[in-house]
């Protein structure tokens, strides 16, 4: 009997120690979050700052109050913070190779904020990968697709590919490629289009419109078209001149061919 009570309050500090590792832990994590999203408010709510810098410093925040709470539980079960650095000290090499994919993420991530290649809200291409720009912490910048897909790349991927920020510059070109028939008027056609791109106010004049014959087709005379706008309104332009062009093709019976071949046959 008096075995059992022995072995009992052996057993209870350990327990006690655990359910005080629980709460601290708990307590942490609580911490931890919210301090960063005030972090996080606080600069966003700034307009002289960067809302990347915030997103980034609030991700830094979290992880040292986190790194200090396992610190704080390894001590509730007798290890010293000194004794944890002297420990950590003896394996820094297998933990660096066990953790060098994480450890080059976050090197890519701070060169990421340092250099500034995005940045939240902007519209990249990352490595072939297409989205907004979301959130940039320390291991992963957070994406969302178009069609609001959630995309997590790890920064060390992001910082090696190559990067198309379409949202850098205010002002983009739109590319068009209209293709007409060999027997119809190829400058009124041109008229037809230039008449529409002077007509929309979101096209720039400077630099004008540009209109020429780019290419000779199997089925079509081909006209390339390039115009200026805003940067926001590209897709718009986009859409509204190739309805815009079709309809005013119509209207002054300007084809559009399919594409054909034509059979030559030769009397013998």
């Amino acid at each position: 009997m008096s075995e059992t009570i022995s072995q009992a309050s052996a057993f209870a500090p350990m327990l006690i120690s655990a359910l005080k590792a629980v709460v601290v832990i708990i307590v942490g994590w609580i911490v931890a979050g919210a301090v960063s999203k005030l972090i996080r408010d606080k600069i966003v709510s700034n307009p002289k700052i960067d809302d990347t810098l915030g997103s980034f410093a609030a991700s830094v925040i979290k992880w040292l109050i986190l790194l200090v709470t396992l610190i704080a539980v390894l001590q509730l079960f007798g290890i010293q913070a000194t004794s944890l650095v002297a420990v950590l000290g003896a394996a820094s090499l297998a933990i660096g190779l066990a953790l060098q994919g994480t450890l080059s993420d976050l090197a890519a991530g701070v060169m990421l904020i340092i250099f500034r290649p995005y940045k939240i809200g902007q519209f990249v291409d990352v490595g072939g990968t297409s989205g907004t720009i979301k959130d940039i912490n320390l291991f992963v910048t957070e994406m969302a697709t178009p069609d609001n897909v959630q995309i997590l790349l790890p920064n060390s991927k992001a910082w090696g590919a190559v990067i198309k920020n379409y949202s850098t510059h205010p002002t983009r070109r739109v590319d068009f490629t209209f293709g007409i028939d060999y027997s119809d008027d190829i400058d009124k056609a041109v008229g037809i289009i230039a008449d529409l791109a002077a007509r929309d106010e979101r096209i720039h004049t400077d630099p004008e419109p540009w209109i020429r014959v780019v290419n000779l087709g199997d089925s079509s005379v081909d006209l390339g078209v390039r115009v200026w706008c805003a940067a926001g309104d590209y897709w718009d332009i986009k859409f509204d001149m190739t309805k815009k062009v079709k309809e005013g093709f119509d209207a002054g019976s300007i084809s559009i061919p399919y594409p054909h071949s034509v059979e030559i046959q030769k009397s013998s």
